[in-house]
């Protein structure tokens, strides 16, 4: 009986850490990652290598809507260069939703759309996984997606 009580007793203990995660940031954390994809959006528009090389890990990988992958940080940012050359227009990245793997690693949803010079729009959705390293937040992998109609 001793051991039986003992078992439960783990196991109510055990449970607690299985249940999935999902926490919410605080206010300077959003903030912050708010800014992270703000500076992304900056550094796209105006092609700012010096920046992207800032908000980027070395690591980062990249799925465009394409389907091609980018890995690591000089092909995605030539990449994205391209991609800025060859499709011209404004990119808008509005959060729709931040969510906190563990303290330092979130998932950051955005509608994306990007503003073609003939007035038409291409509306698509941008998910990032951003880390906290060296007491800054950056970009480690980016998936672009095409909605389904």
């Amino acid at each position: 009986m001793k051991t039986f009580l003992v078992l439960v007793a783990f196991n109510a203990v055990g449970l607690q850490f299985l249940h999935g995660q999902d926490v919410k940031p605080n206010g300077q954390q959003r903030k912050d990652i708010a800014a992270l994809i703000d500076q992304y959006s900056v550094a796209r528009e105006t092609r700012d290598t010096v920046l992207l090389k800032q908000i980027l890990t070395t690591g980062i990988d990249q799925l465009v809507s394409n389907g091609e992958w980018r890995t690591g940080i000089q092909s995605a940012v030539q990449g994205m260069l391209r991609s800025s050359t060859n499709s011209p227009g404004t990119r808008t990245l509005r959060i729709e939703r931040i969510r906190l793997l563990t303290s330092n690693c979130a998932v950051v949803d955005c509608a994306y759309q990007i503003g073609n010079p003939d007035g038409t729009s291409r509306k698509m959705w941008s998910t990032f996984l951003v880390v906290y390293a060296r007491k800054a937040w950056k970009i480690s992998a980016i998936r672009n997606m095409l909605p389904a109609k």
